[in-house]
């Protein structure tokens, strides 16, 4: 494996290399400290700018929008500097504003027209206008109205930044909604319900939406509880801004959004405003099928299917990022993105670990408990050497049952994870799975 996602320290980001210098100028903004969480949650706000002309074909040889359905959560105490994200957000939506107030405008014109002309029959149709990044306070019944005018006008994406978890609550009518709002947001399917008005059928647009939301640990492990299993833990990219030492300093956001800055960004998000088509980018798919291989190593290294689960889609929310990259490189591949493609699925599932380790399918417990239960890294909590009956008491320490004892050591010993010596019988690490940590 490339990264040991059952660390307490988080997986290591790669160095920016030819085709992924966008990600040093959208670093060079956040405090040293933000850099890492921030980074998977610029994505959104990025792909909001493609159409839904532009799609990738994935590993399973089906066509994906890019531009729809990127979710981003990012977790923490109070406090630790989430809020630089918006600062990070606005600069790269100031198109989406722009283009926001004026419709405004025309709705403010609108209405003051509608007053003067008081009862008279004669008055103007309401103008058909969208917004492309509405405010967090959002009301459902505008929510769903705006998704229609965004499909109306050429399929466009809308994005929303909620620094509060609950907002998406309001906006789906109830936390009960809410997974069935981020499925049809992953998939882009409709949403809503049939409605006749008199003018026809209406409100069941199809979604286009990309989502970051804001959170503490307390309020993320509440606001997943019910969800863990059903799907909709599993579509969002998680970031995790872990405790950290007290330090007496006041951390170091980068300087103001100059014009250098802003003129250097803008000729990226150029780049992904212009483009449409469809595309097959086959060294992104040899990376998902490396990780898929990845994955299953883990999952038998930790005997989990939870875990199995999870990473199907923490690759395919890797492989769009990269699709995104790739994008933003003028549709040119490089090894660095393929890089960065493998380092996100392995962050995405290091942060979900660190939150919700005890929760994937294990109860409620408190969260200072999440690190006893959950997913572990069995051969990692094995000494070296070992032998068949230490597995076995590991095994029913964690709930597993011991007759999955021997499969496991065959799995191991197939993917060359460890050896037998009929001589002292014992099992021993292998120097290539040690390499691999």
């Amino acid at each position: 494996m490339t990264y040991d996602i059952f660390s307490t320290q988080a997986p290591a980001m790669p160095r920016i290399g030819k085709g992924t210098e966008v990600i040093g100028l959208l670093l060079s903004k956040a405090s040293k400290e933000m850099r890492q969480p921030l980074l998977p949650m610029m994505f959104p706000p990025l792909a909001a700018h493609l159409n839904s002309s532009v799609e990738l074909m994935y590993s399973d040889n089906k066509y994906y929008e890019i531009g729809a359905g990127q979710m981003g959560h990012i977790i923490g105490n109070s406090g630790v500097g989430k809020n630089q994200l918006t600062y990070q957000v606005d600069a790269v939506c100031r198109d989406f504003s722009e283009h926001d107030e004026g419709e405004y405008r025309r709705l403010a014109d609108w209405s003051r027209q509608m007053k003067t002309l008081g009862n008279s029959k004669s008055k103007p149709e309401r103008p058909s206008v969208y917004f492309t990044f509405p405010p967090s306070n959002i009301t459902p019944a505008a929510f769903t109205q705006n998704a229609e005018a965004l499909e109306h006008h050429g399929g466009r994406v809308m994005y929303l930044n909620l620094p509060e978890v609950g907002l998406a609550d309001r906006i789906a009518c109830g936390h009960k909604a809410v997974s069935q709002l981020i499925r049809q947001c992953y998939d882009v399917a409709r949403s809503g319900q049939l409605r006749a008005t008199e003018s026809g059928i209406t409100a069941n647009p199809r979604l286009r939406l990309c989502l970051t939301l804001s959170s503490t640990p307390d309020e993320a492990r509440d606001w997943y509880k019910r969800d863990m299993v059903n799907g909709t833990f599993g579509r969002i990219s998680f970031s995790y801004v872990p405790p950290s030492e007290r330090k007496g300093r006041i951390p170091r956001l980068g300087t103001d959004n100059d014009e250098e800055y802003l003129a250097k960004l803008d000729q990226y998000l150029l780049r992904l405003t212009n483009a449409t088509g469809r595309f097959v980018v086959k060294p992104l798919n040899k990376v998902a099928d490396q990780l898929a291989q990845e994955m299953c190593d883990l999952a038998n290294l930790a005997d989990s299917d939870e875990l199995f689960q999870l990473s199907h889609r923490s690759i395919f929310s890797a492989w769009k990022k990269a699709a995104v990259l790739w994008l933003l490189n003028d549709q040119t591949y490089s090894r660095s993105i393929g890089e960065w493609m493998i380092y996100f699925c392995y962050y995405d599932l290091w942060a979900k670990l660190r939150v919700f380790n005890d929760m994937l399918g294990l109860g409620e417990p408190q969260l200072e408990d999440s690190q006893k239960r959950g997913p572990k890294n069995l051969l990692d909590e094995l000494q070296n050497p070992f032998n068949e009956q230490q597995l076995e008491n590991l095994r029913a320490s964690l709930g597993k049952s011991k007759e999955g004892t021997k499969h496991q050591i065959a799995v191991w010993r197939s993917r060359g994870f460890i050896e037998y010596s009929a001589q002292t019988g014992l099992y021993s690490k292998t120097e290539t799975y040690l390499k691999r940590k």
